[in-house]
């Protein structure tokens, strides 16, 4: 098919008047001599950690006892070169925005690097108790591969556990390019700088906030919609007065929270064992093993009339109410 013709003449014109806007609208342009991460880059290695994480599962098939060293050793070479790349990269970008010196930022990448790959044990031991998690915690799961293969729950506590040693390993910019790229995925928005216990189901998932300061115990349990957020904060330079400050809450273990709750501020602290009933609006603590739910507004259940002779509602709860449990 013959392309849709267009004005060559008038592109000159275009070009020098998107070029012209760089210099008056500079706060949103990269134009150092130093290029930024590449998300693309960060992409395959969380494809190929998900690898290493779970072998047999994604990417390279048919592992064995006599040959998973050699395969999984030469993925973890790749890994490894790639990710110290783009810690690098992330480390000599924050050099330049704070001026500070960045004279051994490459000896620090490769450091960086390794010590992220020293924790994959213990991610892996983490995440089996979140699969393990998920399986307990659903009846529609039919078998441990399943949540591996399919639940997006699991998709962005994987790539949180493995941001989450990133930060911890103070590395700018890539944890939060990797939690994005999850929430892209499942709709789950996970801050990196969030603490989360071991045994952590989310179910269905889409619409989940956890925000940086949350920390969240053991085997604790939510659903698709929860918010775990801050209060309103100071806008402008002010906003810095909270910066890194506790703002969000803290969820001891062993606590269910249904859909669509929503919990703020960084005093606020769900007690162990606690239930968070639907749609809830919580900004203060609640002690251990409490119910907190929505008093029941009153349903009311009428029969339908035939076409054509609707009686018209009266105002006010007439007609059978729904029997309150």
């Amino acid at each position: 098919m013959p392309g849709i013709p267009y004005d060559e003449d008038e592109l000159p014109a275009i070009i020098s008047e998107i070029v012209s806007t760089y210099d008056e609208v500079s706060k949103i342009n990269h134009l150092g001599d130093r290029p930024l991460p590449s998300r693309e880059r960060v992409v395959e290695i969380i494809q190929g950690l998900k690898e290493i994480l779970y072998p047999g599962y994604f990417g390279r098939r048919h592992f064995t006892r006599e040959n998973i060293a050699f395969h999984i050793g030469d993925r973890i070479y790749q890994v490894a070169r790639v990710l110290s790349e783009q810690i690098y990269l992330s480390i000599l970008h924050e050099c330049r925005r704070t001026q500070a010196e960045c004279e051994h930022c490459e000896a620090l990448a490769a450091e960086t690097s390794a010590a992220l790959l020293h924790r994959i044990p213990e991610i892996r031991r983490l995440l089996e108790g979140d699969v393990q998690a998920a399986y307990d915690g659903d009846p529609a799961a039919r078998s441990l591969d399943e949540i591996i293969f399919s639940y997006p729950g699991l998709e962005a506590i994987t790539v949180y556990r493995i941001a989450h040693v990133l930060w911890e390993l103070k590395v700018p910019l890539l944890p939060r390019i990797m939690t994005e790229i999850a929430h892209s995925a499942t709709g789950i928005d996970i801050h990196p700088g969030a603490r989360i216990g071991r045994h952590f189901f989310i179910d269905h998932g889409t619409g989940v906030v956890i925000g940086e300061t949350t920390e969240i115990g053991d085997r604790v349990r939510m659903y698709h919609g929860v918010t775990l957020g801050a209060k309103s904060v100071p806008m402008g330079e002010k906003a810095n007065e909270v910066r890194g400050k506790k703002r969000h809450p803290t969820i001891q273990d062993d606590v269910t929270i249904y859909p669509g709750a929503t919990l703020l501020g960084g005093d606020t602290v769900i007690g162990r064992g606690s239930t968070i009933g639907g749609n809830v609006w919580l900004t203060h603590s609640v002690p251990p093993n409490s119910i907190v739910m929505i008093g029941d507004p009153g349903l009311v259940v009428q029969e339908k009339q035939s076409p054509g002779k609707e009686k018209a509602v009266p105002s006010g709860p007439r007609g059978r109410r729904a029997s309150r449990r």
